[in-house]
């Protein structure tokens, strides 16, 4: 009965979110249309809508797809004092026993480890993954075992954090979908980040209060260590959890938009957002803002999401923004580019389960050169995308 009523959770949760369940209209909260743009104040606007600070000295480059996991190995193999990992996936998968390898040649030289994975996005999850982690002295536990007070309410951050200097975070999942270059069907595309700096002490306050729920346990204070700069990006991390109100990744991507002057291109694996956020989406694009979205199409691993996802592109659309479809494969990726130097990156999507009831979170940097990167992950991501046309030419079309 038990394995019965998991296997159900994420397809109901997916149809639910699909009709905007979860979404308390009482609840909704609209930021101001106009925020700061990207630059000083955008910093100050950040601390007041999410209580995050952009901090100065670090240094953030992109691991995406397959990527994410070389960088992880070479790091964790590394490590000196702690692994910490935290995801909503981790499957049975050359993928995981690569990691299982590199952590357990760092354990048995005496670094601490702590895996922690959730209960429903790693269904799947037994002895035959978590002993080899335990045998390699890894603490080992599951977030939110079902059925629970609610089941929907999972852990779906990725981050990992390497003796509290390291931190990696995106989209990425322990499986082998996401090991390849996200151009085929079985290699999911998506987005990573590897950091050093300030940033990296959020990352790790945001595991160790999942680690604290999970295994009632504190992290030791050398696991925070004093974090010099590293480099000159302004950064921060944002978490967000489940509200009665409104969620500070609602609060957050509705900032993102406002902040918008000449563009906002967002890339979602579903695209069912909030009314809030359509309708700041729908104003930046009638004002002349370069508005996108891509988000995943025919190959998306939630069908249900597609014709909710589609009328609100086509909604965007007849406002004056531009939507796509990603063809080669799963698009996962979840990031924001906002004029010329505003990214965000991590593991929040656009509809109701991220923004209402999941634990999220989101890296969000002010750097030119991140948003030149990403600029262009977006030009060679729309050569494998469909852009959907509006309602008017699709019926011209037809009827020729």
């Amino acid at each position: 009965m038990r394995i019965a009523r998991a296997t159900m959770v994420l397809p109901l949760a997916l149809s639910l979110s699909c009709l905007g369940v979860g979404r308390k209209p009482v609840g909704e909260v609209h930021l101001p249309a106009d925020a700061p743009e990207p630059g000083p104040e955008f910093g100050t606007a950040l601390y007041q809508t999410v209580g995050a600070r952009l901090q100065a000295g670090n240094d953030i480059h992109w691991v995406n797809n397959g990527k994410v996991f070389d960088a992880a190995v070479e790091e964790i193999g590394k490590a000196k004092k702690s692994i910490n990992i935290a995801t909503f996936i981790w499957s049975d998968s050359d993928t995981a026993r690569r990691l299982t390898r590199a952590i357990a040649a760092r354990t048995r030289a005496g670094v601490a480890c702590r895996i922690l994975v959730d209960a429903v996005g790693s269904l799947s999850f037994s002895e035959k993954e978590s002993g080899p982690l335990e045998d390699a002295g890894c603490a080992v536990r599951k977030f939110r075992p079902i059925p629970g007070q609610d089941d929907l309410a999972r852990n779906h951050r990725k981050i990992i954090v390497v003796d509290g200097r390291i931190g990696i975070t995106g989209g990425f999942g322990v499986d082998d979908k996401w090991r390849g270059r996200g151009k085929s069907e079985e290699q999911w595309r998506d987005s990573n980040v590897m950091a050093r700096g300030p940033v990296v002490a959020a990352m790790q306050q945001a595991f160790a209060e999942e680690w604290q729920e999970a295994a009632t346990e504190l992290l030791p204070p050398e696991e925070f260590p004093r974090l010099e700069k590293a480099g000159s990006t302004r950064a921060a991390f944002v978490t967000s959890t489940d509200n009665g109100v409104v969620t500070k990744g609602d609060r957050l991507m509705q900032l993102l938009i406002s902040a918008g002057r000449k563009r906002i291109w967002i890339a979602t694996a579903y695209f069912v957002p909030s009314e809030p956020i359509l309708q700041l989406l729908e104003g930046k694009a009638q004002k002349g803002v370069d508005v996108r979205i891509l988000a995943a199409g025919e190959k998306t691993d939630a069908h249900l999401y597609l014709g909710p996802q589609r009328e609100r592109m086509d909604r965007l659309i007849v406002a004056g923004a531009r939507g796509f479809e990603y063809q080669a494969s799963m698009m996962h990726s979840k990031t924001v580019l906002v004029d010329d130097t505003l990214v965000a990156v991590g593991s929040a999507n656009l509809d109701a389960l991220s923004l209402n009831k999941m634990d999220e979170a989101m890296l969000v940097a002010d750097d030119r050169r991140l948003a030149r990167e990403l600029e262009r992950q977006w030009v060679d991501d729309l050569k494998q995308s469909a852009e959907r046309v509006d309602l008017g030419a699709r019926r011209r079309s037809a009827n020729r």
